[in-house]
C-alpha cells in the first residue's frame, strides 16, 4: 500500500534500539521455522515482518530452521519453505540450521550441569508432570532433584552415548517448583530420541527441546531482536533465564498477535489431516491456506506482502476476514493480469447476416487498466461464436441487458447484435441462437446510433480451444470452522472445486503453455468470469487454468 503508515510497536522498540546504539545499532533478525510442514499465510506474516525490519532498519535477517525433533522434519518442508522465502520476495543473510549448533547446545548443558542448575530425571513423562503442581499449588522435589553434580554430568554423558531408552531419562533445568509460571518448574531442556535425523544422521540421540535450543541459538548468531507470536510469552522468562545462566549474548523476545483468518484453519495438524485423508490434493492444492496453495491458485507476492502491512502488527489476537486477502489479488492482478475471452457453459451464436467462411480479426486489449496499457492481440470473429448460456434468457426479465427475442447487446471489442430467434432440442433445452450483427456498430469507430446497454464474451467456434477450468472458492462454509460443534472438516465447503472439463478460450490462450517459461507470473482475467492462472497440470495438448478469485466479493457478510 503507498499511504503511510504509522509505526508498530515492535518497530518503536527497534527505533528506540538504535537510537540507544543498543547493539552498535545493528538490527539482525531470523526466521525459525520448524521443517516439520509447509508455510501457510500466519507464517507469511512473520516472515513478512522479520524481513521487513532487518530491510526497513538497514539490517539482515536469518533463516534458521528449527530441526530439534528428528521424526517429524524432512527435507522436503527444508526445501519447500527456502522456495516460499524466495518467492515472496525476501532474501536471507544465512542459511543456518539449529543443528548446526548441537554441540554448543551440548555444551551450554554441561555448563548448567557445573552451576548446580540441570539434573538427570529418571521419572515418567505422567510423574514429572505431576510433580510439577498445579497453576495453584507448587510442585515437589523427587529424589533425582538432589543428584550430584558429577552423577549429573555421568548420566548425561551416558544418555549422550546411547546407554538408555527413549523416555528413560531427561535432562532438566533446575529453576523453581513454586514458580507461578509453569514453563518454570524445572523444564526439561533435553530428551532421549533414537531416530535418523535429516541432516546429523544417527551421530546424536538425544536433542535439546525447544526452549533450550531456541534462545541460545539467537545468542550464537546474536540476533538483536527475536520476534514470535503471542503463545510464547509464558515462555520469556524462561529464555531470559537461560541466557543469563549461560551468560551468552543477550538476545530479547518480542512477542506480536498471530494471523488468524475466517472460513480457513491454521493449524498444522489439522492441515495435515486434511492432506491425509485427501479432502485436498496436496499441500499446495489451491484451497489450502498455505503460501503454496496461495501460489499455485495464482496469489501474487506482492498481493500477500501488502495484505501483511495492511492487517499490521498488534499485541492482541483477532480474526481476519479472508475477503480481505481476497482484496489484495484483485487490486493487484486488476493492473498485472491480461485480458482474454473465455466461454464456461457455452451456447451457439449464429450471425446469420455474416458470411460463411470469413474471419474479421479484431483487435483486442491486453489489459486497459494497466499504466500505460498492455498492448493488444488479433481476435478473430466469425459467422458462428461460442457465448455463455447465462446470456441468453428465452423471456427475459426488465433489466436484463443481454439477450433474448429482440434484445440487442454489443460483443466485446466486436458489434452490436439482435436476438432474432432460437432454436430447442428434443427436451426444450436451447442450443442455438440466430443474430443479426450491425456492421456500422464496430467497437471503436460506432456509427449506428444504436444504444445497447451490455457487452458480452464471445470465442470464435472454428477457432475456438479447449481447456480444463478449476473454479476454486473457500475450502469451508464456516466463518470459523475449527470452533464448531463436531468435527471441522464437516464443514468442508462441497462447492469449494467446481471443475468445468471443456471450457472454450480464445486462439491467444492456446499459447499460454509455451508462453509459461518465459513469463512464469503470467496472470489472467477471464473477462467477466474473473482471475485465472495457468496450473502445473497443464501440457501442451491439454491446458489447465485455475481460477484465483471471483472478479467481485460475492460471499454475504
Amino acid at each position: 500500500m503507498s499511504e503511510e503508515r504509522s509505526l508498530n510497536f515492535i518497530e518503536e522498540i527497534v527505533e528506540e534500539d538504535i537510537r540507544t546504539g543498543k547493539h552498535g545499532g545493528r538490527v539482525l533478525t531470523r526466521f525459525p521455522p520448524e521443517p516439520n510442514g509447509y508455510l501457510h499465510i500466519g507464517h507469511a506474516k512473520s516472515i513478512c515482518l522479520n524481513f521487513g525490519l532487518a530491510k526497513k532498519y538497514n539490517g539482515t535477517t536469518n533463516l534458521r530452521f528449527d530441526d530439534t525433533n528428528p521424526v517429524t522434519e524432512d527435507t522436503e518442508y527444508v526445501e519447500s519453505i527456502k522456495e516460499d522465502v524466495n518467492w515472496l520476495g525476501f532474501e536471507w543473510a544465512e542459511e543456518l540450521y539449529t543443528s548446526d549448533y548441537f554441540d554448543q547446545l551440548y555444551q551450554f548443558a554441561i555448563t548448567l550441569i557445573n552451576k548446580g542448575l540441570a539434573y538427570v530425571d529418571d521419572s515418567s513423562s505422567e510423574e514429572i508432570a505431576k510433580g510439577k503442581g498445579t497453576p495453584t499449588q507448587p510442585g515437589t522435589p523427587n529424589i533425582f532433584r538432589s543428584r550430584s553434580i558429577e552423577e549429573n554430568l555421568t548420566l548425561f554423558e551416558e544418555m549422550k552415548s546411547g546407554k538408555y531408552a527413549d523416555g528413560e531419562k531427561v535432562l532438566r533445568a533446575k529453576i523453581d517448583l513454586a514458580s507461578p509460571n509453569m514453563h518454570m518448574r524445572d523444564p526439561i531442556i533435553y530428551r532421549i530420541k533414537h531416530a535418523h535425523h535429516h541432516r546429523t544422521g544417527n551421530k546424536w540421540c538425544i536433542y535439546p527441546m525447544y526452549d533450550f535450543a531456541h534462545g541460545q541459538s539467537d545468542a550464537i548468531e546474536k540476533i538483536t531482536h527475536s520476534v514470535c507470536t503471542l503463545e510464547f510469552i509464558p515462555h520469556r522468562e524462561l529464555y531470559n533465564w537461560l541466557i543469563d545462566m549461560l551468560e551468552i549474548f543477550p538476545s530479547k523476545q518480542y512477542e506480536f498477535a498471530r494471523l488468524n483468518m475466517s472460513y480457513t484453519v491454521m493449524s498444522k495438524r489439522k492441515l495435515m489431516q486434511l492432506v491425509n485423508n485427501a479432502f485436498v490434493a496436496g499441500w499446495d492444492d489451491p484451497r489450502m491456506p498455505t503460501i503454496s496453495g496461495l501460489r499455485r491458485r495464482g496469489f501474487t507476492p506482492a498481493s500477500i506482502r501488502n495484505f501483511c502491512d495492511r492487517i499490521g502488527i498488534a499485541k492482541r489476537e483477532n480474526v481476519i476476514d479472508f475477503s480481505l486477502l481476497e482484496f489484495f489479488i484483485r487490486e493487484d492482478l486488476n493492473k498485472t493480469s491480461w485480458r482474454r475471452m473465455a466461454v464456461l457453459d457455452p451456447i451457439k451464436m449464429v450471425i446469420t447476416n455474416f458470411l460463411e467462411n470469413e474471419i474479421e480479426w479484431l483487435e483486442g486489449e491486453n489489459n486497459p487498466e494497466a499504466e500505460g496499457g498492455e498492448g493488444s492481440r488479433k481476435v478473430p470473429f466469425t459467422k458462428e461464436l461460442w457465448i455463455e448460456r447465462e446470456d441468453f434468457m428465452e423471456e427475459p426479465p426488465k433489466k436484463f441487458f443481454r439477450l433474448g427475442p429482440g434484445l440487442m447487446c454489443r460483443l466485446k471489442f466486436a458489434y452490436i447484435v439482435r436476438c432474432d430467434d432460437f432454436v430447442k432440442d428434443e427436451h426444450g433445452n436451447v442450443t442455438e441462437i440466430h443474430c443479426t450483427y450491425f456492421p456500422d456498430s464496430k467497437s471503436g469507430s460506432d456509427t449506428s446510433g444504436l444504444k445497447a446497454k451490455g457487452t458480452m464474451h464471445w470465442v470464435s467456434v472454428p477457432h475456438a480451444k479447449t481447456a480444463e477450468v478449476r473454479l476454486y472458492d473457500r475450502l469451508f462454509k464456516a466463518e470459523a470452522p475449527d470452533a464448531e460443534e463436531g468435527d471441522f472438516k464437516d464443514y468442508i465447503n462441497p462447492e469449494s472445486l467446481v471443475v468445468v472439463e471443456n471450457a472454450y478460450i480464445e486462439p491467444d490462450l492456446s499459447h499460454a503453455a509455451q508462453q509459461l517459461a518465459d513469463f512464469p507470473d503470467r496472470r489472467y482475467q477471464f473477462i467477466r468470469k474473473g482471475y485465472f492462472c495457468l496450473d502445473k497440470d497443464s501440457t501442451a495438448e491439454k491446458l489447465v487454468f485455475n481460477r484465483t478469485v471471483t472478479l467481485k466479493d460475492g460471499w454475504s457478510k
